[in-house]
């Protein structure tokens, strides 16, 4: 079991782009149901005052931003926070292909987990968005705690990542550097404890993406620049949770 002590020694300066993708739609599902931009904008307040409050101190923040140290996680958590655990992370990706394998695989996940649903027959649309963080940054991929790879990258078992972010939050560790599992090229994830880190208020870089759900996985597409991506079997068939999907697939 790391200590804060440990950890802390173990940090080094972390500078560059991390990349996150949001759903596209938000605002075009309340334009739908009103009648005027002002009838929305009066709408979007009241929604917002239902949400939970942001963090104090990160109000200069694009929403894009700080949203992810807003809401509690589901009961199962993630891989780097507990269940219902008030911090926040802001999940993101070295390369933005990297967050397009993770959005993907939770997509395929969540028509796995839904027996019976009916693929969508049209394109979904979501955003991708970079920004640039300075941070404290404990990293899981080198020595010595890439000796503990198969506990960082167990596919379904979060409880040791879980259990090292709680240490590194108590060591001021301010983001977490770790390999991706869903990114077939085998790229990096942040995981981002604190949105003190973020060097500018707002995204630098948007991109626009067309996910198409398929019997057998997901293709991708970029608009600008140009780029597509696919993700099925050959990507995500270790996790046994896809073995229903896939079980027709060659």
């Amino acid at each position: 079991m790391w200590t804060p002590d440990a950890l802390r020694s173990e940090t080094g300066t972390y500078s560059g782009v991390v990349w996150r993708v949001v759903e596209g739609q938000a605002r075009i599902s309340t334009m739908r149901i009103t009648d005027s931009l002002l009838e929305q904008r009066i709408l979007e307040e009241e929604i917002e005052k239902a949400k939970p409050r942001f963090p104090p101190g990160a109000e200069h923040l694009d929403p894009l931003l700080r949203t992810p140290f807003r809401y509690e996680p589901y009961d199962n958590g993630s891989r780097f926070r507990r269940a219902h655990q008030r911090e926040g992370v802001f999940y993101g990706s070295e390369a933005v292909e990297t967050a397009i394998a993770e959005l993907a695989f939770y997509r395929l996940l969540f028509v796995a987990e839904a027996p019976g649903m009916v693929l969508p027959d049209r394109s979904l649309e979501f955003t991708a968005f970079s920004v640039n963080i300075q941070a404290q940054v404990l990293d899981l991929t080198r020595p010595p705690l890439n000796s503990a790879a198969s506990q960082w990258t167990d596919l379904t078992d979060y409880r040791a990542c879980q259990d090292l972010a709680d240490v590194a939050r108590s060591a001021s560790v301010e983001a977490i550097r770790y390999q991706s599992v869903r990114d077939p090229n085998i790229r990096a994830n942040l995981a981002l404890l604190t949105w003190r880190i973020f060097t500018t208020p707002d995204p630098q870089i948007l991109q626009t993406w067309h996910l198409f759900m398929r019997p057998c996985g997901v293709d991708a597409m970029r608009e600008f620049p140009f780029l597509t991506l696919e993700f099925g079997k050959t990507a995500f068939g270790r996790d046994r949770r896809l073995e229903s999907l896939f079980s027709g697939c060659d």
